[in-house]
């Protein structure tokens, strides 16, 4: 598996907490280089501090409907041997819609640009990079939850549903462009991230999660189920109504 990362530039959005910060610390064990994309300064500057030439880093916040066309462009310009991307980056609300609240209709526009909308334009802005490169990769990040949602969190479960929808058609278009792009989706059960409720014994690690990942993606594969996450596609087959009766209301 090292020999697929070995020397390659990676995208890695989200990259200073939970997946991203793990992806980001295992692919430079495997001889990458990562260019990290985080809110947080002083967070990207910590791990700037610490892995010095094996990453560089842009603090963007993906909220900003304007900031995934500056991450684009920034990668076009500055990174132009990026050969894969990584789209982790994601809030998970909890809102009770059936409540009066004014702030539900703002908070459910920058949860649908973090966890949809910047995932697709940087898929797109990127395709001319990522067509330069002989083995170019996309990998988005869904869940679980975007086959069968829980009832807390409604706004995050509808965007990973979208986002799986669109990384399968993006796969189409690539592969009747014959374009060289790998799409991936990677699907993983609950993990013990800030995201999360639950105990976080119950959780998979953010490591576990990033190792199954790089290797089912190592491994070539359209999708990676990841854990618990696994059971769902026999389930659904066995029996929708029981599967989304037991994902309804699931913590860990």
């Amino acid at each position: 598996m090292n020999a697929f990362w070995q020397g390659r530039k990676i995208l890695v959005t989200g990259a200073t907490r939970g997946i991203g910060a793990e992806l980001t610390r295992q692919l430079m064990s495997k001889g990458a280089r990562v260019i990290a994309v985080a809110r947080n300064q002083s967070q990207l500057d910590q791990m700037q501090d610490q892995f010095r030439n094996l990453v560089d880093v842009l603090a963007a916040d993906l909220s900003d409907p304007e900031m995934p066309r500056a991450v684009v462009n920034w990668v076009s310009d500055a990174h132009p041997d990026c050969s894969a991307v990584f789209n982790n980056a994601a809030v998970m609300t909890y809102p009770v819609l059936t409540t009066p609240a004014r702030s539900h209709l703002p908070n459910i526009a920058a949860e649908v640009q973090i966890n949809l909308a910047a995932p697709m334009q940087i898929c797109a802005g990127l395709l001319p990079v990522l067509a330069d490169h002989p083995e170019a990769q996309i990998v988005n990040i869904t869940s679980g939850l975007a086959l069968a949602p829980k009832a807390e969190a409604p706004v995050y479960c509808a965007t990973k549903a979208a986002l799986r929808s669109f990384t399968r058609t993006l796969r189409y278009q690539i592969e009747d462009a014959a374009l060289p792009i790998r799409v991936t989706e990677a699907l993983p059960p609950v993990v013990d991230t800030t995201l999360s409720r639950g105990r976080p014994e119950k959780k998979m690690s953010p490591a576990e999660t990033a190792h199954h990942i790089l290797k089912g993606v190592a491994d070539r594969r359209s999708e990676v189920w990841i854990g618990k996450a696994r059971l769902l596609p026999p389930l659904m087959r066995l029996s929708p109504r029981l599967c989304f009766g037991l994902m309804r209301n699931m913590q860990a």
